[in-house]
Order: C-alpha cells, then structure tokens, then sequence
C-alpha cells in the first residue's frame, strides 16, 4: 500500500502548493483533489471482490483493472462529482486532476518491457517509461514523506494554512 500512500502524499503537496496562489483552493477542496488521487488505486478492491463478483452483482462485463486507467478516472472521477451538487465542475477537474498525478507516477515506474502500462487508455498508446523507481521501494515513500512534511509545514508557518 506505499503506492496509495505516496499517490495521496504527492497530490497533497502538488494542491497545497498550488493553493498558494489559487484563493479558491481551500483546503475542503485540496481534500478532494487528494482523494482523486487514490481513484486509479481502486484497482485493488480486486484483492478483496473479484471482477466476477462485480460483474454479477452490475449485470455487465466488469474488469477492475479499467479502473486504473485514464478512462477509469475520467468515469469513477464523474461519478463521485455528482455528489457535489452545483460545484460538480470543480470536483471533477480536482478529482480528475488528483487522479491523473497518481497515472504520471505510475508511468515513472519500472517495467519489464521499458514501456508503461496501459494507464492511457482509450489513448492506445504506452509511452516509454523512465524505468525510475519499483513501487515496493520504501524509498520512494520515504521521499514522498519528507516533501509531503516540508509542504505542510512551509503551509501552516510561511503561507498561514489552516491549523
């Protein structure tokens, strides 16, 4: 589960860094741009129900692993939106772009073939991958980690975030 955590703790930064110049993004909202991220992450609900199991219960060919796609956030991120009422649009651009930082951290990591995986799909195209990092790494997380503090703290004494 480092790979959530270090999705999570990248979004949380990258918003609260972009709440510095951005007055509507509020830290409600930065909560919801962190919880995007974990959307390409929902692929390991399979862990515990299988595709089977969601295809009976949907009544319609299911396959988790869509959901760690780009199609797969741009779906589950609009259906969560509804939620929100009239500020459906700005969840969705939130959640959406906390999803798509989680797929550009997956892009980064290791794969056997040199490409990434298909995280772009419907775009059928893998890009190389920068081949960076294997996602067991602790070191990784421990990076994440340390950025993640530093943003945080810099926000509640340098730019006056909430307490």
């Amino acid at each position: 589960m480092a790979d959530l955590l270090s999705h999570v703790l990248v979004a949380y930064a990258a918003f609260t860094v972009a709440s510095w110049q951005a007055d509507w993004l509020t830290d409600e909202w930065i909560a919801v741009g962190t919880g995007g991220a974990a959307i390409p992450d929902l692929i390991k609900v399979e862990i515990v129900v299988g595709s089977g199991t969601i295809e009976t219960v949907l009544g319609v060919p299911f396959d988790v692993s869509a959901v760690g796609t780009l199609g797969g956030v741009l779906l589950v991120a609009g259906a969560i939106a509804l939620l929100f009422g009239e500020r459906r649009y700005r969840a969705y651009c939130l959640l959406v772009a906390g999803g798509c930082s989680a797929l550009v951290l997956d892009g980064m990591r290791k794969y056997a073939d040199g490409r990434a995986g298909d995280w772009l799909y419907p775009v059928p195209w893998n890009p190389p991958s920068p081949n960076l990092y294997v996602s067991s790494d602790s070191t990784v997380l421990g990076v994440v980690l340390f950025v993640a503090l530093v943003v945080g703290t810099l926000n509640r004494r340098v730019f006056g975030g909430s307490e």
